[in-house]
């Protein structure tokens, strides 16, 4: 059976009507089930083991089944902001390979790649994001799946499943967001739509920070990138003022982290409020996130 056979016998399966979003880490894997008896969630650790072989043992040890949204690591995806190319809709992927191959570390032969609309700045320059992945590493993701009762609906990012989160509302929201073990992101949401998205580095291990660790430094680190953040949005997007900064951290000094952060802003800081009966499952907001997608994702 070749892979592209295997790949297609993947997306063709339909086992049940579960909803399970997997979360893909540098060092779990985590994953959310909503069943028609009840929700399940879990975290696996990787023990050591690539992603791939770790994903196996999770499948078989879990013996989940359903619609299963997959959520890559940012170990396995690449995001770089260009200029809109000026060409038709259907040539635009081949395009944009060449475009952003300088740009990135996949060489354009072996990339798979999709893209969201980006701002659109001064002069109505239209910019675009486009988020890649190395061909082998997604084949060696989806043909684990190949044996299993899941079939794959989606595959996208975190930053799409943390947004997903929020509720549509008019006014612009800043996200402060991390999953365990992993850099933070910086996400600027408005009307359902995610205006922007930043990676930050330096800050995958802030779990392990005392609270003297954290004033000595990381908050008032983490406070520039936000004020920068919220700069880049305002002035050079031309939009209105962020009205909140939220705050899902899955660390135990999170309200801690939030006070000392509104202190170095004057827009209201507060913690993020997870769904009804999820407030327990923060370290699993990506999971969560990845089955109630309602943006316009890359997949």
């Amino acid at each position: 059976m070749s892979i592209i056979t295997r790949i297609r016998n993947v997306f063709s399966k339909v086992k049940s009507t579960d909803l399970v979003g997997v979360s893909l880490r540098q060092q779990s894997i985590s994953y959310f089930a909503k069943k028609t008896n009840g929700n399940k969630s879990d975290v696996v650790d990787n023990k050591g083991n690539s992603t791939s072989k770790a994903l196996k043992v999770f499948l078989k040890a879990q013996s989940l089944s359903g619609q299963c949204h997959l959520v890559l690591a940012h170990a396995h995806t690449q995001i770089v902001q260009v200029e809109k190319p000026n060409v038709p809709a259907a040539e635009m992927n081949a395009a944009l390979k060449w475009q952003i191959k300088d740009l990135v570390s996949i060489a354009p032969e072996n990339m798979i790649l999709d893209y969201f609309d980006g701002p659109t700045l001064a002069g109505g320059h239209e910019k675009i994001n486009v988020v890649c992945v190395a061909k082998n590493d997604l084949i060696d993701l989806v043909t684990t799946f190949t044996d299993e009762q899941l079939n794959i609906s989606s595959i996208t990012i975190e930053e799409f499943a943390f947004a997903s989160l929020l509720p549509l509302q008019q006014d612009a929201v800043l996200l402060v967001c991390q999953q365990p073990n992993e850099e933070i992101n910086l996400l600027i949401i408005k009307n359902g739509q995610l205006f922007f998205s930043r990676r930050l580095r330096g800050f995958a291990q802030i779990a392990n920070k005392t609270e003297d660790e954290l004033s000595m430094g990381v908050i008032d680190a983490l406070s520039l990138e936000i004020q920068r953040s919220t700069d880049y949005f305002e002035r050079q997007l031309k939009q209105a003022p962020i009205k909140a900064i939220e705050i899902l951290l899955p660390v135990e000094k999170e309200a801690f982290l939030a006070r000392k952060l509104a202190e170095n802003t004057n827009v209201e800081v507060k913690l993020f409020t997870m769904p009804t009966t999820l407030e327990s499952l923060r370290g699993s907001a990506v999971a969560i996130g990845a089955t109630q997608l309602n943006f316009m994702e890359p997949n």
